[in-house]
């Protein structure tokens, strides 16, 4: 295990922000890297528990976190990296946006403050990509020296958002021919057309996407699977379809004056957005890509309706825009600061929770 008593020699390390007052007029990454020693010092606080409950009840992926941090703490960097990507395709995105359910079950969270595991595992994989470990598995060497040959089977996945991404690479490691299907300009879905690029530079997303087509995976973009191309089709040319398109349904509110023109979805809104980051024409839906038509919040007061991530991440879009003011309003009452007694150790809390767009400006 780590240090003996770590936990009790060093704190929690806070994860650092740019100041406001200078990323609110760019949409670059916001979130600022733990130093390697005090990455190392989070590490040894881990306390390799017999019954790790930040795996087994915290992360959805099952990633061995006590390993992981074990590995750092001796400094076994790449074989952290590697037992990383045993469970996890993309930590680098996990350990960007993943809202770490993992920390609200570690055991020091019982009285204490957790392990920062979001950010062990977000430096993990960078270092891997700097130091070269993360590299193209291609069927044959994946399965190198086994008698296992190419499968001849045809999948067809339509989706590219981080479930086909994952399910494809998958599917393509273990031997099958994989076809992504996505039918917006670039693969990505709601990685790249969704999430902000002040939290998901969009690099990051391009950086996996050549190692999954090095492994062999084609993607056809700009195909709206039902309009360009049947399901018939696909259930003639491919052995296996998925389906891992996302939930593109918004939910709407059925009151007076929802018809009005300044009201518009979440998804929309961030989606232009994103277009524009990258270059790309703005329009997005009914919208038709003249430039009066790019959605903006310069110099208007904005309502954002819904307080989640989505909601947060409208804020923090308004705020670089340029918006004049910014309310947020949620439908729940407003939770408690600390844990209740109705959501304990180790499930996800229901506490008051704020985001950096909230640290922006928003009311």
């Amino acid at each position: 295990m780590g240090q003996v008593k770590g936990f009790l020699k060093y704190e929690r390390a806070k994860t650092g922000y740019r100041p406001v007052a200078e990323r609110i007029h760019d949409f670059a990454e916001f979130e600022l890297p733990l130093t390697p020693d005090a990455l190392y010092q989070q590490a040894a606080r881990c306390m390799d528990c017999g019954i790790p409950f930040c795996h087994g009840v915290g992360c959805p992926l099952a990633n061995c976190i006590p390993d992981i941090n074990e590995f750092v703490y001796a400094g076994h960097w790449q074989e952290a990296c590697d037992y990383l990507h045993s469970t996890n395709n993309f930590p680098e995105i996990t350990g960007r946006v993943c809202p770490a359910p993992c920390e609200a079950a570690c055991t020091l969270s019982i009285n204490d403050e957790p392990v920062t595991i979001r950010q062990i595992e977000y430096q993990i994989v960078e270092r891997g990509f700097a130091e070269g470990w993360i590299r193209p598995q291609p069927f044959d060497k994946v399965r190198a020296g086994s008698a296992a040959h190419d499968t001849g089977k045809r999948v067809a996945v339509i989706g590219s958002g981080p479930a086909g991404l994952a399910v494809a690479q998958q599917l393509a490691r273990a031997g099958h021919n994989v076809a992504v299907f996505e039918k917006d300009e670039r693969a990505g879905g709601v990685l790249r057309y969704g999430i902000p690029d002040f939290k998901l530079a969009k690099h990051v997303i391009d950086r996996r996407l050549k190692q999954l087509a090095a492994e062999g995976v084609q993607f056809q973009t700009g195909v709206n699977v039902g309009q360009d191309i049947s399901a018939r089709y696909l259930r003639k040319m491919f052995d296996c379809i998925c389906l891992t398109m996302g939930a593109g349904q918004p939910r709407d509110l059925n009151v007076q004056g929802r018809g009005y023109e300044n009201i518009i979805f979440a998804m929309e809104y961030l989606t232009s957005q994103n277009r524009i980051c990258s270059g790309e024409p703005a329009s997005t839906g009914s919208l038709s890509g003249d430039e009066s038509d790019i959605i903006t919040a310069k110099n208007k007061v904005v309502a954002v309706i819904g307080g989640g991530d989505t909601g947060s991440d409208c804020v923090g879009t308004a705020r670089r825009q340029g918006a004049k003011q910014i309310y947020q309003l949620e439908i729940l009452p407003k939770p408690p600061d600390t844990r209740p007694p109705d959501t304990p150790w180790p499930t996800w809390p229901r506490i008051m929770r704020t985001s950096s767009s909230h640290q922006e400006g928003c009311e």
